[in-house]
């Protein structure tokens, strides 16, 4: 735990998870993510969840991932 202050504010998160989790239920994914809107920039928190998906990944998860990369990172050359 620090202090969350100037640019640290502003940094965008991109939070998945399964809605068949048996390892993390659900309710703790929104609960981490309402911790998170309440320390951040709620408007540069993202929760995205899976129907269907365990605790595993998924096609759609590692797309949204993707374009959350291709988003808030520069490109490698």
């Amino acid at each position: 735990q620090g202090p969350i202050s100037g640019v640290n504010k502003e940094i965008a998160v991109l939070q998945c998870h399964g809605d068949c989790d048996p390892l993390v239920p659900l309710t703790f994914g929104s609960l981490t993510v309402e911790r998170l809107k309440a320390m951040i920039n709620p408007a540069n928190v993202t929760f995205r969840t899976y129907a269907g998906m365990m605790h595993s990944s998924c096609i759609e998860e590692m797309m949204d991932v993707k374009q959350f990369i291709d988003k808030h990172l520069p490109p490698v050359d």
